[in-house]
């Protein structure tokens, strides 16, 4: 059976506009270009997208000749994300059918688009994984959140003062959500619904959901985080630089997460086990799909329960054949991969062998050098022990092996 590729995903993110009602904090700078503590908020955005290991592409859509210097740019090249930028059309809409056929020259099929205003620099990664998640299953999906202040109707002008706004009646707030971006979309769905909207005469829709509404289908919600806010005010950058500096401050105490694996392999007929990657000579062998190694299988575990993405099943389901007697290096390579995509650093790693045989002495500083081979971990960093269970269980019966493991990872602020 062949191993199923991921959706191809893409991110539009939008910012051609002017941002006029922001320039009494701007000048003549359009916001998305305006830095906040060194860098722009088109800047910001595109780290936040390009941290999520889910996206290939991000293009920008950018006004016309816009200063070279400040075109956006991915720094986290360990990502393989492209960073592509058109120029945006006289209206939102417009603009982002630019950067929609600007995908569509490309030889890739896109299953899923994102578009994202450019001044919303403090999108999450939970929010952008949930809005691609719902889009895959249902086509369309905006973020939102609930609206939580009551709502008025209201009206100028009374029968006594033509300038003042009398409230005219009250507005349930039950099943109201105030939009946000990200919004995402089957790519051939929105390309094709924009098209149509042009065509009968549609050019300044400023809401990609809208649109898709009417010409493709229906769109869900997936929750959304209050601090996603579009910077449009001059006051919201002083509350933008206070969201910085306390993000800054909670940086100070570090985010440390410890993962917990276990495993356990029964022996069969053979003549070595493989544990810790290193081939030890024994009177059994352990049986399992792939090569059995019981400490590098807890070891990947841990990793994974510190990035709380599921185990090492999940990703190498057992009922795939093309894991059948695969390496174990293969799986706990991935896990250190994938770690460092989401802005960790694995300071420590601990596997613990429970067995009464193999002697597990002689191999315990070959296995720390092997394990520091496949993460990059110096040796001082890995730590492997060896115990019996006192004759207790399937172990102290000489049934099998297990293994417990712990990692320690510490993540950075992106």
């Amino acid at each position: 059976m062949a191993h199923e590729q991921p959706p191809q995903v893409a991110v539009l993110i939008v910012g051609a506009g002017k941002g006029s009602r922001a320039s009494e904090e701007t000048g003549e700078l359009p916001k998305q270009f305006f830095p906040i503590d060194g860098k722009t908020l088109f800047q910001r955005t595109v780290d936040a997208f390009a941290a999520v290991p889910q996206i290939s592409q991000i293009v920008c859509v950018i006004p016309q000749d816009t200063d070279p210097g400040l075109i956006p740019t991915c720094r986290l090249i360990e990502n393989g994300i492209n960073v592509l930028t058109v120029n945006g059309g006289a209206s939102r809409q417009l603009s982002v059918l630019n950067g929609l056929e600007m995908l569509d020259r490309m030889a890739t099929n896109w299953d899923i688009v994102l578009v994202h205003d450019a001044a919303r620099p403090f999108v999450s990664a939970d929010t952008i994984e949930a809005v691609i998640a719902k889009a895959l299953t249902h086509g369309g999906c905006i973020a939102a959140v609930p609206v939580v202040d009551s709502l008025k109707q209201a009206e100028s002008g009374t029968s006594w003062d033509e300038d003042i706004t009398c409230v005219s009646g009250s507005i349930r707030r039950d099943g109201i959500y105030q939009a946000q971006t990200p919004q995402g979309f089957r790519f051939a769905k929105l390309l094709s619904a924009h098209k149509q909207a042009l065509a009968e005469g549609h050019s300044d829709c400023s809401d990609d959901s809208v649109i898709y509404e009417n010409y493709a289908g229906p769109v869900v919600i997936a929750e959304g985080d209050r601090n996603n806010w579009k910077i449009t005010e001059p006051e919201d950058f002083a509350t933008a630089r206070h969201l910085l500096r306390a993000k800054r401050e909670a940086v100070l105490v570090p985010d440390i997460r410890v993962g917990h694996g276990y495993d356990v392999h029964a022996f069969e007929a053979g003549s070595d086990v493989m544990l810790c990657g290193l081939s030890v000579p024994h009177d059994r062998s352990l049986k399992g799909h792939s090569d059995a190694d019981v400490g590098l299988h807890a070891l990947t575990d841990a990793v994974l329960g510190a990035l709380a993405d599921g185990d090492i099943g999940s990703h190498f389901p057992p009922s795939d054949p093309e894991w059948k007697a695969a390496a174990s290096d293969r799986f706990l390579a991935f896990a250190i991969s994938l770690a460092g995509k989401r802005g960790a650093t694995i300071t420590h790693l601990d596997v613990t062998l429970v067995c009464e045989a193999p002697r597990i002495g002689p191999y315990r500083e070959p296995m720390r050098e092997r394990i520091a081979q496949i993460t990059g971990l110096s040796r001082d960093r890995i730590s492997v022990k060896a115990t019996t269970s006192e004759r207790l269980g399937f172990t102290g019966r000489k049934e099998g092996i297990s293994a417990f493991a712990t990692a320690t990872l510490v993540f950075q602020e992106t």
